[in-house]
């Protein structure tokens, strides 16, 4: 199952996430799969698709970061997929 996780930080937390992560890394539990990560180019915000098929792992990839981050987690299908099953 795929999620989207949107991660989103205050100005005020901006260096403890950035050296957290450099320091730390993304704390993802086993059994969850990074597809891809982008970062708004204008901050505050990180956009992750994660793979897994248990939805614990995706909240327990949050929960390392609910400190300092606003997480919010859909689950996610591709447009193709939904299109398919939509006919």
């Amino acid at each position: 199952m795929l999620f989207m996780s949107v991660c989103s930080y205050t100005p005020e937390n901006r260096n403890q996430v950035i050296k957290r992560r450099l320091e730390k890394g993304a704390m993802d539990p086993q059994g969850l799969r990074l597809l891809g990560e982008w970062s708004y180019v204008g901050g505050g915000k990180v956009f992750r698709l994660l793979e897994t098929d248990d939805a614990r792992k995706a909240l327990g990839a949050a929960s390392a970061w609910a400190d300092l981050l606003q997480i919010e987690i859909y689950p996610v299908i591709e447009t193709e997929e939904a299109l398919k099953m939509l006919r």
